[in-house]
């Protein structure tokens, strides 16, 4: 088995939840930073293309399966809760945080990057320094994706107000999950290229039948933990593959799931 098939089996298999240590310093989690300009932001979709972009293309790499340099770091974050930090940068600190191991995500004008899961403690200090507030941006989220083949999209609960911040960490987990829906041909064909996402916010309606379909099997949720802006349980984001127009909000032609369902 190659090191993308490991790196793709992790995220179909992992389950995640572990008890998470006594000492906070310990807590494992992956940091993100999303680059906010102050004199040209980006818009909030394309920054939320960028943040689940990064995060899965960061989960898919070669160097996150088998004997790769980031594998251990991926095993230990996927056994545990998987929990998300974003940060914003711009200018100098944007790009001193390149310079960590991560993989950064671009759409349009919005970047984003991923760093390898680690303890909240021993994060580095160019990505320490940053500021966890401040990441919102002005824009709209589609209601529609434009039904581009081959596109994984995240459906965002509309009824839910969160910061750009929590809804970066909520919309990588989104593309984690999203995996799971994918044969291991189609998240090869979908990570070779670019791992193309569209982010959406349905009405109302439509989110009802997304929900009815995740419960069937056919899509899947993220559920957060609660720690931070929403309630414990709240579907936050449903990933849908495929992404053919036809297909919203009707259920997918994809197999049921042994689990799919997680939390942030």
């Amino acid at each position: 088995m190659g090191q993308f098939d490991d790196a793709y089996q992790r995220l179909r298999d992992y389950v995640g939840g572990a008890d998470d240590y006594d000492d906070p310093a310990k807590v494992l989690a992956m940091a993100m930073v999303l680059r906010i300009e102050k004199t040209d932001p980006p818009g909030r979709a394309e920054l939320l293309i960028a943040a689940a972009r990064a995060v899965v293309l960061l989960c898919l790499d070669e160097r996150s399966g088998g004997d790769g340099p980031w594998a251990a770091e991926l095993d230990a974050w996927c056994a545990a809760r998987i929990r998300k930090i974003a940060r914003r940068a711009r200018t100098s600190h944007w790009q001193a945080a390149q310079q960590v191991w991560g993989i950064t995500a671009s759409h349009g004008t919005a970047q984003a990057r991923a760093f390898v899961p680690g303890r909240v403690g021993d994060v580095d200090p160019r990505i320490k320094r940053l500021q966890i507030g401040g990441t919102e941006v002005d824009g709209e989220l589609p209601s529609t994706p434009d039904g581009s083949v081959g596109t994984l999209v995240l459906w965002i609960n509309p009824a839910l107000e969160m910061t750009v911040g929590k809804l970066a960490a909520q919309v990588g987990h989104g593309a984690m999950l999203g995996v799971k829906l994918m044969s291991l041909e189609q998240a090869r064909a979908w990570h070779q290229g670019g791992c193309p996402i569209e982010v959406c916010a349905p009405e109302q309606a439509i989110w009802a039948r997304l929900l009815d379909a995740e419960s069937r099997g056919t899509m899947v949720a993220v559920r957060d933990a609660g720690f931070t802006e929403i309630a414990p349980g709240s579907v936050t984001v449903i990933a849908q593959w495929p992404s053919e127009p036809d297909s919203v909000p009707s259920p997918l032609p994809s197999r049921p799931l042994a689990s799919g369902k997680s939390s942030e």
